[in-house]
């Protein structure tokens, strides 16, 4: 994929006309990264973002026990470490592709001043900004005061909010890439979706995941558990 069919693809870059793309594509460049590369680490200067064109990438953190919690996990067009950027600082997690991955790479210095030029691009990265402060603020509440079942819910609804409201979503990382997502175990994960599958809230297929029920999804999204009647 050449940088200018690129452009076109990531949301970030829509509102904008003809001439801002190419003037775009004139500093981008594209990045492989092979499945289990990293990206950057934590604490390195944060000298550019990327939006993912095909494949995944993890951003985690590791603690001094050498224990990893999952941040996020981004799939394609959807951008990222763009915050940093702006921040003047460095990384704050690391990031690794989780298959063969292909980004588009921004430089820093050159977006911003791109972006003094270009009022309609800062907007459009302002409200991803806003977006993304809401879905991180949502994932702390569900690690810290929900159960599985509200937060593997939750997750579902999200990636259905993704696919412009898509009643068959896919799942397409691991099932212990998603446990670490959401702070629990691969046990777990099978267990709630079993139980979600029994009440009829959901079918599954492999990896993709059929919302039968979406409302019976967001009462156990803001709820957090299974009620006697479940």
């Amino acid at each position: 994929m050449r940088v200018r069919e690129a452009i076109q693809l990531v949301p970030i870059f829509a509102a904008l006309d003809s001439a801002s793309k190419e003037e775009l594509a004139e500093f981008c460049s594209i990045k492989h990264y092979e499945k289990g590369e990293t990206l950057f680490h934590e604490g390195e200067k944060a000298n550019g973002f990327f939006a993912v064109l095909s494949g995944l990438v993890k951003i985690f953190k590791t603690s001094w026990e050498g224990k990893e919690q999952i941040l996020h996990v981004f799939g394609p067009y959807e951008i990222f470490a763009e915050v940093p950027v702006f921040h003047g600082k460095t990384y704050p997690a690391s990031a690794e592709a989780l298959a063969n991955t292909d980004v588009l790479f921004v430089p820093k210095d050159s977006f911003i001043n791109f972006l003094r030029r270009h009022g309609d691009a800062a907007i459009q990265l302002l409200a991803i900004l806003s977006e993304r402060l809401r879905v991180f603020t949502r994932l702390i509440e569900d690690l810290s005061l929900k159960e599985v079942p509200a937060r593997l819910a939750s997750y579902i609804l999200y990636r259905s909010a993704q696919e412009k409201g898509a009643n068959v979503v896919n799942l397409d990382i691991p099932k212990n890439l998603l446990a670490g997502l959401l702070g629990t175990t691969p046990e777990s994960i099978s267990r709630v979706f079993a139980k979600m599958k029994q009440t009829g809230c959901i079918d599954i297929s492999g990896r993709d995941i059929t919302i039968k029920d979406r409302k019976f999804l967001e009462r156990l999204a803001l709820e957090g558990r299974w009620t006697e009647e479940d």
